[in-house]
């Protein structure tokens, strides 16, 4: 059987990197998706809504295609960290994370409407932040930068240093992308994976 083309729906040069890691061809094509929550979504199920949402999103366009989806939604005590976009918004993540845990729910969806193949998976990473001082936030934040990653910071970087643990079953989920789920979601349809 033909090996359907391999489609990443993303923009996320994190995802990009990641899926690289497979050794697989691939393109990428950003979804048209509003990422808004919707009036009383939980975390989770926001993070499953529009995984499914990017996959199906391009699959319509690519029906041949094995298209992966895949979102993120960052929150502490229910309170959702999106992506700062700024340095103050950082810092004022960093601070509500101080001491604290977060959790970060990484949806994943493969779609090939084609082949009437649909596939979901969720993985959340429990992340336990290390009391933070506002001159270590304001260091970090000017450092790395990090205003593209809910929660304000990068586990694959210098954020590593600001917690104290981090507990999942797939450290790739909290860059964005749970490579061991897709990595087998892959083998399933006929990839050839080590």
């Amino acid at each position: 059987m033909t090996l359907p083309p391999l489609i990443l729906a993303s923009g996320s040069r994190y995802r990009r990197e990641l899926l690289t890691r497979l050794g697989i061809v691939f393109t990428v094509t950003s979804p048209n998706v509003d990422e808004a929550a919707r009036a009383g979504e939980a975390p989770l199920e926001r993070a499953q809504r529009l995984a499914q949402e990017k996959a199906l999103n391009v699959a319509t366009a690519h029906r041949a295609a094995l298209v992966i989806g895949s979102d993120q939604v960052a929150c502490t005590a229910q309170v959702v960290l999106d992506k700062p976009g700024t340095a103050e918004t950082a810092r004022t993540q960093l601070g509500r994370l101080s001491g604290s845990t977060a959790h970060f729910h990484t949806a994943c969806a493969a779609v090939c409407l084609d082949r009437n193949y649909r596939a979901m998976h969720v993985d959340t990473t429990r992340v336990v932040f290390r009391t933070l001082q506002a001159l270590e936030i304001e260091r970090y934040v000017a450092t790395e930068r990090p205003f593209d990653c809910a929660g304000s910071f990068k586990a694959e970087a210098l954020g590593i240093s600001l917690l104290e643990r981090i507990e999942s079953s797939d450290p790739t989920a909290l860059i964005g992308l749970p490579l061991i789920w897709v990595a087998g979601a892959l083998r399933g349809m006929g990839y050839e994976l080590p």
